[in-house]
């Protein structure tokens, strides 16, 4: 599911370049590590966009039906700045590549802004669980037979 492909490179991001700085490594440069890092920086910011497009289709789509619930405003609220902030971070990360040089101040800080990118995400997806999970938003009923 497109949904689930933000949450999971936002986590790699972080694990990748943690490691990767702990060995020495330089994630702002055009290494193995820093290549690898960026890109899924990249795909983390695209995916996460395409994630709110199609999660305000969903909104919309559920709205039409009658729902309303402050829980879709937060969730909807908090993709938005979820995806724009992983884009940014992709689109500084790629800065970052081009420019191929070896940061050690902003190497450090890389992982920090992972880690909170990783905070913003999960409670992204707390409140995105509690619509399905607890609401039942755009969750088709599935009759039990027994």
């Amino acid at each position: 599911m497109l949904v689930h492909f933000p949450i999971v490179l936002i986590y790699t991001l972080a694990i990748i370049d943690l490691v990767a700085l702990a060995r020495g490594n330089a994630v702002t440069q055009r290494s193995g590590a820093g290549t690898i890092s960026t890109f899924i920086a990249l795909a983390a910011g695209i995916f996460a966009i395409g994630t709110w497009f199609y999660g305000g289709l969903a909104l919309d789509h559920a709205e039409a039906a009658g729902f309303s619930s402050e829980i879709a405003e937060i969730h909807e609220s908090l993709g938005g700045i979820t995806a724009f902030a992983f884009l940014m971070w992709g689109l500084v990360r790629l800065a970052l590549w081009v420019r191929n040089r070896d940061l050690r101040v902003v190497s450090m800080a890389i992982p920090v802004i992972e880690l909170g990118g990783a905070i913003l995400v999960t409670t992204t997806a707390y409140y995105g669980g509690l619509l399905v999970y607890e609401l039942g938003v755009n969750v088709a009923k599935t009759a039990i037979a027994g």
